[in-house]
């Protein structure tokens, strides 16, 4: 499964914002001096903004850019899958021959 689009990404959190703030979207539009249509485009994830026009709505909504971005990076880690984990009795069932000895089973470990 590949990560959405970062201009999904970014439009969800932005409109996001504003609903939270209870904005319309001519209020934050005028504000970061864009017109309504293009932030409605740029929420919806159609259009993929500058970065001046990312700076832009976040000032307008009083968002740092930092926090949008760490937020950009926590939602894209979150609807990756979970890589399985390897449990100790899992290690050991698949253990190399007793030949290799405890320095193989520290590599297998590692290696998982």
């Amino acid at each position: 499964m590949s990560d959405p689009p970062l201009r999904e990404v970014f439009g969800r959190l932005l409109r996001r914002v504003r609903l939270r703030q209870g904005r319309t979207l001519a209020e934050v539009a005028d504000r970061a001096r864009v017109s309504a249509q293009y932030l409605s485009e740029v929420e919806r994830g159609r259009k993929e903004p500058s970065s001046e026009v990312l700076a832009a709505v976040c000032t307008a909504l009083g968002v740092d850019l930092p926090d949008l971005l760490a937020a950009a990076g926590r939602d894209l880690l979150a609807a990756r899958p979970v890589a399985p984990v390897l449990r100790l009795a899992d290690a050991r069932a698949a253990r190399p021959p007793s030949s290799m000895g405890r320095a193989g089973e520290v590599r297998l470990l590692v290696a998982a």
